[in-house]
């Protein structure tokens, strides 16, 4: 099965996101074909959330987990430390006061 590029899921994603009135921003561009992507879920309130992509061993499948939550400045520490490690690392930030991220959507994995 072929996958798709970053780039290209990223820009599905944003639009996805555009279209449910989901405020989304690239905050850092990564490789355009296989970067990793990590999504930064800010509430506006203080707190914040970071999902990373992961392959579960056991069934195969791609999920959503969290990297990282709690106080907003912790979870950007979290992403800048992800950041050193890989520099071909998307960084997507969403802005829902409702927590809303669509990545427990259909097709999203």
């Amino acid at each position: 099965m072929t996958r798709l590029t970053t780039e290209i899921w990223v820009a599905a994603y944003l639009t996805r996101c555009r279209l449910a009135t989901i405020p989304a921003f690239i905050v850092q561009k990564g490789d355009p074909t296989a970067g990793a992507v990590l999504i930064k879920l800010n509430t506006l309130d203080g707190r914040a959330a970071c999902f990373q992509r992961s392959f579960d061993l056991i069934t195969g499948e791609r999920q959503w987990i969290i990297l990282a939550e709690g106080d907003e400045h912790l979870v950007d520490e979290s992403i800048v430390k992800q950041r050193g490690f890989d520099p071909d690392l998307w960084v997507i930030e969403i802005e829902d006061r409702d927590g809303r991220h669509l990545l427990d959507e259909p097709g999203m994995t």
